[in-house]
């Protein structure tokens, strides 16, 4: 099983840069996509219905903001819209998608350009994670964490430490995360390298990625019980559609 989570950064302009192109030659059993910045409404059937996939997608109540989806190739049993707490309902920031033996969300947090209203957020987010945890049921978790956890995590750690995305307050949170809550970074059980980014705040596109400063803040996180399908994990850096890279993992599981 293939998932690809890419923050689109405003779904209409990464189609005209070839979004749906990279998309048709994925081969992904589901791709997750962030930050539409459009109504569903407002697009057109290729964008809902791309040929292989059958699209799910959540807006948010103001226009050109926020909004998450998912691209399915096998139809889901069920699809979940929100997590039942205003600030993340209303503003479109988690979508799942259940199957027999797991579910695969979208994930969208707040940036910090409000930092008391990204804290909120990860205070509610985290009692969901913990009821998550401890349930049954398998989860994929899929999108723009808005966080680098460690040092290794972007490129000017040490310039950065009061910057939204990678205070100390933030960092020790997704510790919480990774740490007593249980979940699992896949792209870190496959690759342990530093200079491994998701995004570049001043993306310079006469220059390949890989050169430049960039922090790594979209993730795929499972469960415990999920570590031993992680099979690979990797970004692809030649989608260029976005200020973001799609960050693939391929687990030894079907739908």
């Amino acid at each position: 099983m293939k998932i690809a989570t890419i923050n689109v950064n405003g779904i209409r302009e990464a189609v005209g840069r070839g979004f749906l192109d990279w998309l048709a030659n994925q081969d992904a059993d589901v791709v997750c996509v962030q930050n539409l910045k459009a109504k569903s409404f407002e697009l057109d059937d290729s964008i809902l219905f791309p040929e292989g996939y059958e699209g799910y997608f959540l807006d948010a109540e103001q226009d050109g903001f926020s909004g998450v989806g998912l691209y399915c190739r096998k139809i889901p049993k069920a699809i979940m819209y929100g997590l039942g707490f205003p600030q993340c309902d209303h503003e479109a920031r988690f979508l799942q998608a259940d199957y027999d033996r797991f579910s695969i969300a979208s994930f969208l947090m707040p940036d910090g350009s409000d930092p008391a209203a990204k804290q909120n957020f990860m205070a509610q987010y985290q009692e969901y994670l913990t009821k998550m945890a401890r349930k049954r049921r398998e989860y994929i978790i899929c999108g723009t964490w808005h966080i680098a956890h460690k040092t290794i995590d972007l490129e000017n750690w040490a310039d950065n430490q009061t910057t939204p995305g990678f205070k100390p307050e933030e960092r020790a949170w997704m510790d919480q995360v990774f740490g007593p809550t249980g979940f699992i970074d896949t792209f870190r059980e496959i690759n342990r390298d530093a200079g491994e980014y998701t995004w570049w705040p001043a993306l310079d596109q006469d220059q390949p990625r890989e050169r430049q400063e960039g922090w790594r803040i979209d993730y795929q996180i499972v469960g415990p019980n999920f570590r031993r399908h992680v099979v690979d994990a990797w970004i692809d850096y030649d989608a260029t559609f976005s200020e973001h890279a799609p960050l693939i993992v391929e687990y030894d599981l079907t739908l």
